[in-house]
C-alpha cells in the first residue's frame, strides 16, 4: 500500500464503511470498470483511465484524482488517470477547496492564465498530480488503449464514441454547480467528492493486482 497522508487515509477508510450506500444499478456500472482494470492488470498492461465531463472543471477532476488515490491505496499498478472535456475552461476553485478540506495539499504551479495548473499532493513520497482543464484529446492525455469514463450526461451524449478509447463507461454524477453561490455550496461539493471517492474506491476494491 502506498503511504498516503493521514487525513486522506482516514477519509478512505470511512468511505470503505459506506459501500452499502451504493445501489445495485451503480454497482453494476462500477463492476464493469473493475473488470476492465482487472483484465489490464492480469495482462500486465498499463491501465489508463480518462474521466470526461463537458467543461473539465468539477466532476472529471474529482474522479481523476480519486481514481489515482484509490488505485494507489489498493496497490493497483501500473495505473494512470487523466481528465478532459469537450471544451477547456478551468478547474473550479470550489473543487480545490473541497479537496483541501479532505487533506490534500494543492499548490498553483502556473496561475498566469484563467486556466491555472494545480499540483495536487496526497502522499509524501509520490509526485503530485498535475491538474488543469483541457479537451479530452489534449496532448497530455492518452491517444489509445484507454478507458473513457463519462462523468456527466452532456459529455456522455455528445461523445457516443471516444476516439482511441478501447472501453467506455457512463458513470454519471450530479453537478455540484447547482449549489454555487448558496449556503449549501460547501456541503454539496464535499458530498459529491465523498460519493465519487466511495464509488471509485468500491470499483478499485474489486481488483486483484
Amino acid at each position: 500500500m502506498t503511504p498516503l497522508r493521514a487525513p486522506i487515509l482516514a477519509f478512505l477508510k470511512q468511505r470503505e464503511q459506506e459501500f452499502d450506500r451504493i445501489d445495485e444499478e451503480r454497482r453494476s456500472l462500477l463492476h464493469q470498470l473493475s473488470n476492465y482494470i482487472q483484465e489490464r492488470c492480469t495482462n500486465h498492461d498499463l491501465t489508463q483511465l480518462t474521466f470526461l465531463c463537458t467543461h473539465n472543471s468539477r466532476r472529471s477532476h474529482l474522479s481523476q484524482i480519486w481514481a489515482k488515490v484509490t488505485a494507489d491505496y489498493y496497490g493497483i499498478k501500473p495505473l494512470q488517470t487523466y481528465s478532459g472535456g469537450t471544451e477547456a475552461t478551468a478547474m473550479n476553485p470550489r473543487v480545490v477547496e473541497s479537496l483541501k478540506r479532505t487533506g490534500f495539499t494543492i499548490k498553483i504551479k502556473d496561475g498566469s492564465t484563467e486556466n491555472p495548473i494545480y499540483l495536487v499532493s496526497y502522499s509524501e513520497t509520490l509526485s503530485p498530480l498535475v491538474c488543469f482543464s483541457k479537451r479530452f484529446d489534449a496532448s497530455s492525455n492518452p491517444k489509445d488503449h484507454y478507458a473513457a469514463i463519462m462523468t456527466c450526461s452532456s459529455a456522455d451524449l455528445a461523445c457516443p464514441v471516444v476516439p482511441g478509447s478501447d472501453a467506455r463507461f457512463p458513470i454519471r454524477y450530479e453537478d455540484p454547480k447547482v449549489s454555487d453561490g448558496t449556503s449549501e455550496e460547501q456541503a454539496t461539493y464535499d458530498a459529491r467528492s465523498r460519493q465519487i471517492c466511495r464509488e471509485i474506491l468500491f470499483a478499485m476494491s474489486r481488483v486483484i493486482s
